[in-house]
């Protein structure tokens, strides 16, 4: 996603009303490019929504990016402060990977959130951090292909 003033080459601004979404009179301004969805198929991982809008990601994101329908993590509780100060999101993916590799894309990505899973994970793990004002550009397309080959630790 992006800010609204200052859209990225390739996206598109779409108003989208999900649940838990406040503003009655106002849709959420979402950009999004659809040709992500085709990359993002392309890496080769087992893709999974892990974002606040759970499976709804599928009814309003998805169809804009030309993805399947995805599984999404059912988070047990959002938006609750850690004792360690890691984002929300940290434990249960970390949780749901039970071990297995994963990369994490998101735009709320932290130092003490990286250090964390680093303690906390067995497997090899990629939290990778996005610019939310540029969204998903080509270098991280190519950081996750590089993880997913190997050629990059993690």
């Amino acid at each position: 996603m992006a800010t609204p003033h200052r859209r990225p080459k390739g996206y598109t601004v779409l108003r989208m009303r999900p649940t838990g979404w406040e503003r009655p009179r106002r849709a959420l301004r979402v950009c999004l490019n659809p040709d992500h969805g085709p990359q993002l198929l392309g890496l080769g991982f087992r893709l999974v929504w892990a974002t606040t809008w759970k499976a709804e990601a599928n009814t309003w994101i998805a169809p804009v990016l030309g993805l399947p329908e995805l599984p999404a993590v059912d988070w047990p509780q959002m938006h609750r402060p850690d004792p360690d100060g890691v984002h929300w999101k940290t434990r249960p993916l970390v949780a749901a990977a039970a071990g297995r590799p994963f990369a994490w894309v998101d735009d709320e990505i932290g130092l003490t959130d990286r250090h964390w899973i680093a303690r906390h994970h067995e497997g090899r793990a990629l939290p990778h951090r996005v610019d939310p004002t540029k969204g998903l550009l080509p270098d991280d397309f190519d950081t996750l292909r590089d993880w997913a080959s190997g050629q990059v630790g993690g």
